[in-house]
């Protein structure tokens, strides 16, 4: 969804919505990880029945990843993505269901957003190797001191489209890892697999009279409006699952693979000793993602309480509310149409709009929306409301804006004054706390100085006459003072906003710069309000009853303001029927730049290159990008032309016949395929099927497949039990002895006119409450910061160590694979030769070897934390610590007395033990 702030807004609004997954990790003994029991319950103490995976999420961290090395092939890309499912499935452990959903033809409403992404893509993409090359070329003209460049083939992203051969190979590969899963792992056991369009399957099944109303549903996705898609279902157990966001990773330069610091400022210096050993000096500081929870249960309560209103002129009916709620996000942005230029949700868009909805909704006489269509009388009210406040809006977004250039200002005036005027270099150069390598010992000491002290003369000679240039060998120059440069000033150059919103006359410079028409023509006006109406309608639609129409989309780049939706009410919201989607090699077509068209058959891929082609109009080599009043180039509007489908298809009739079989094959619409093992109760049935050549469709028996309904055809290229499965991966073995079976299906088929109620279906029980009194408020806890709790279960107590034991733990683990630490620089308990060291007992091991017994795998609630335990003195011994009561705790270790000087340990003595020794004697 086209909201990048929205999850961060969701979830700082509503926390209790986020739950911290709880993974049981992989054990491993000489080197081999045993696999995961996933037939075990959910170490998250909650059952889930289907779990879908949106597999683009999954797809491009799997192949071209941020914070670790690339995969080197796409053999690896495919490893690396079914890892990632065994992970996700792992956590998850869905007893029903596991749905693959990978991306179809899109409407041509999204086409356009796709369309602007991969240009984009295409554009940053060559313009970074460019300044990456220019950069690189002017470092080692000065001397500096780089990698020799890698020759590698940068991956193209955009071949994550549908139709392309990467696709194709991908899902053979998926079929492959589905079959190898359903034979070897017990958590897929009683598995039913597909491969289908997520909502759509959950908004038919819920239709059919067999649907378990109290299905536990887990999505995987990335995209915001994921949590719009399972608001709309009404299911009361709907469960998102993601990666948990984290802000300002660590990334090695793309020059230098150095950490802390970028490409532009690079310098080509020498690489740091990484280690003792300079063990680390091709490794980067890689943590495993985490994931989360987004439960919509909650959120639904957060809704519930937020929306309720009394005294209303009509029956309050909360599922009603929460469909309004949805539709009103859509103003603040989404993948079909801009967001209204009032409306920005960092400045509370969603709030100012559920506030105005409360305060209209006793006029409108009742509610926006009824399963997916809208009362455009009722929006125009909510819509000429937001008008009013949008000159005011523009203006406190403009004294917000300033503000923050103020403070800005003032804190690199501030860190600029606090500089230290002269910091030492060389080998007195100052350490970082918790660097890796030990400090070297200090040579020459007399020279250093001297140098320094030249070098501190240099500068302050400089300083001192600011208009005085210096040699290259250090004596002043007479060519005059050096100009300073921009980027020292205190003001970073601003896009220029011909706009003003906050001035008078917005509207009309606006529409004039925007459009280039003038803001009196009230006919064009009208024409861009009717196209948002009416995406606004094909949008809702889109979620709650499917694709409207295939061929609707938004002709402008811009979304009209909130004050111009006057007279809506009467404007037509019906779409066209009958209409068809785009063919893979089509969409291609559609939003590919020229640059990748080496996805496409070659005489397709001449009509974006030749300059006789009639569309070549359509593949720009260059665009302008619109920053629209945002800062950075990501955030602006990408001004490409709109494909006309009328002449693009009429081109595409000439190469037609250029097509291969196998790009013909390619350029279908392929149909969904099921999977299940032999366990399952709908396997004989299947193969039943294929024994009798049953070429006519058959129904599901609902009862041999958890209530699932639909129609079953035979596949050509079916997995068949005994038959052996070829890996499409050359590094995995084949599968000699399947038992896993596939065939086509097809979901339940309803008229064109069908509607799907929005409803919570007879049957469905609401889930436990989970809020509590305090969970309303922004900060509970005692007006301690929020955190997010482990797992479902919110009266779980897990295992922790007080601070006196994070600290014992921080000196004890080996600094060289650990990142630098608070206390990497103070004296570690019990080192030896330290004055203050604590003899260790007898036989005692490490603390690490104490990590793998903090908390059982079979125990959820793990020791009872160490401030309850009861502390033990041995005889003649100081208090133990922490640690060693622990070990005691667990009969792991043996009590014994502190050995004395020169004993088998060789630790020194405390001074009062021998002070008390020699009282005894």
């Amino acid at each position: 969804m086209g909201v990048p702030a929205f999850f961060r807004w969701l979830s700082r609004k509503y926390p209790s919505i986020i739950v911290n997954c709880v993974e049981e990790k992989a054990k491993e003994c000489n080197g081999v990880k045993a696999p995961i029991d996933t037939s075990k319950p959910n170490p998250n103490e909650v059952e889930f029945d289907n779990l879908y995976l949106d597999m683009n999420g999954i797809i491009h961290p799997c192949t071209h990843p941020e914070d670790k090395p690339a995969p080197k092939n796409e053999d690896e890309m495919m490893v690396a993505i079914f890892e990632y499912i065994d992970r996700i499935f792992n956590i998850v452990r869905p007893r029903r269901l596991l749905y693959m959903a990978i991306d179809g033809v899109a409407p041509r409403a999204k086409m356009n957003q796709q369309r602007s992404r991969r240009f984009r893509a295409s554009k940053e993409g060559m313009e970074a190797a460019e300044e990456k090359q220019k950069i690189r070329q002017e470092i080692l003209a000065k001397g500096g001191i780089l990698p020799p460049e890698e020759v590698k083939e940068r991956f193209d992203s955009n071949c994550i489209t549908p139709g392309t051969e990467f696709m194709d190979n991908l899902a053979k590969c998926l079929r492959y890892y589905v079959a190898d899963r359903l034979n070897s792992d017990p958590g897929w056991k009683n598995l039913t697999v597909s491969e289908h369009k997520i909502m759509d399957y959950i908004r038919r099944q819920r239709a059919q009279p067999n649907h378990d109303p109290n299905t536990h549903h887990c999505l995987c996705g990335a995209d915001a409006d994921l949590i719009m898609l399972g608001l709309a279902t009404h299911e009361p157990n709907f469960t998102i699952i993601r990666e948990e966001f984290k802000p300002n990773k660590p990334k090695p330069c793309g020059l230098c693979n150095q950490m802390g610091h970028e490409v532009k400022d690079c310098q080509g210096l020498p690489r740091e000793k990484q280690g003792k050993h300079d063990q680390f000096a091709d490794s980067l500081p890689i943590a495993e993602q985490e994931f989360i929870f987004i439960r919509l249960c909650v959120l639904r309560e957060y809704l519930e309480r937020e929306l309720t209103m009394a005294s209303l002129p009509f029956t309050f009916d909360f599922e009603r509310s929460v469909d309004d709620w949805v539709f009103m996000c859509f103003f603040v942005g989404n993948d079909f149409l801009p967001h209204l230029p009032s409306l920005e949700i960092r400045e509370g868009a969603i709030d100012r709009l559920v506030n105005i909805y409360k305060n209209v909704v006793h006029k409108t006489g009742g509610y926006l929306t009824e399963s997916g269509f809208v009362n455009l009388q009722r929006v125009q009210m909510i819509m000429l409301a937001v008008g009013e406040v949008e000159d005011s809006i523009f203006k406190k977004r403009k004294d917000d804006d300033d503000n923050f250039k103020r403070r800005q200002k003032e804190k690199r005036k501030r860190m600029k004054r606090d500089q230290p005027s002269f910091i030492p270099g060389g080998q007195f150069s100052p350490q970082a706390l918790g660097n890796r390598s030990s400090p070297q010992a200090i040579s020459n000491p007399r020279q250093a100085a001297f140098e320094m002290r030249m070098h501190d003369r240099q500068n302050s000679t400089t300083s001192s006459s600011p208009n005085t240039s210096l040699t290259s060998d250090g004596s002043p120059s007479l060519a005059g003072g050096i100009k300073r440069k921009a980027e020292d000033s205190d003001s970073e150059p601003e896009p220029e906003d011909n706009i003003r919103l906050w001035e008078t006359g917005w509207k009309q410079r606006y529409y004039k710069n925007k459009f280039d028409v003038d803001a009196s023509d009230e006919k064009f006006r009208r024409k861009v309000v009717q196209s948002y109406v009416e995406g606004l309608c094909w949008v809702l639609r889109y979620y709650y009853q499917g694709c409207a129409s295939w061929n609707w989309y938004y002709p402008f780049h811009y979304a009209p303001f909130a004050s111009d939706f006057e007279g809506i009410a009467d404007m037509p919201s019906d779409f066209e029927k009958g209409s068809k989607p785009f063919k893979p090699l089509e969409q291609l077509m559609g939003v590919f730049p020229a640059a990748s068209g080496n996805f496409l058959p070659p005489t397709w891929r001449k009509l974006m290159t030749d300059p006789e082609s009639s569309i070549i109009d359509f593949y720009p080599e260059d665009f302008a990008i619109d920053l629209n009043g945002k800062k950075y180039a990501w955030q602006g509007v990408a001004l490409l032309p709109f494909v006309d489908e009328r002449r693009l298809r009429a081109a595409l009739e000439e190469v037609y016949p250029d097509l291969t079989p196998e790009e013909s094959r390619r350029n279908s619409l392929g149909g969904d395929v099921l999977f299940v093992g032999k366990h399952h109760p709908l396997c004989d049935f299947i193969v039943e099927q294929y024994k009798t050549k049953n070429t006519e469709p058959v129904d599901i028996p609902p009862e041999l497949c958890h209530g699932i309904q639909g129609k079953l055809t035979l596949n050509e290229n079916a997995v068949l039990p005994d038959q052996t499965v070829e890996s499409p991966v050359p590094v995995l073995r084949d599968l000699a002895q399947n038992s896993a079976v596939s065939i086509s299906f097809k979901d339940p088929q309803f008229d064109e006119d069908f509607v799907f109620k929005a409803i919570v279906l007879p049957g469905a029980k609401k889930p436990a409450p989970v809020l509590k009194p305090g969970d309303w408020e922004k900060t509970n806890n005692d007006g301690r910061p929020w955190r997010p709790q482990l797992g479902f279960n919110r009266d779980r107590k897990p295992v922790h160590l007080d601070q006196s034991a994070f600290r014992t733990l921080g000196h004890m683990m080996p600094r060289e694979r650990g990142m630098p630490g608070m206390y990497a620089n103070a004296v570690p308990l019990g080192t030896y030769g330290s004055p203050y060291a604590r003899p260790l007992l007898t036989g005692q091991q490490q603390i690490p070897k104490l990590l793998s017994n903090l908390r059982p795998q079979e125990s959820w609630r793990g020791p009872t934390p160490l401030f309850q335990q009861t502390p033990q003195r041995t005889a003649g011994a100081a208090p133990l610590l922490a640690w060693n009561r622990m070990l005691q705790s667990q009969n792991q270790y043996q009590q014994s007395q502190y050995q004395g000087l020169g004993g088998p340990m060789s630790y020194p003595q405390r001074p009062e033990d021998r002070m008390d020794r020699g009282r005894q004697v």
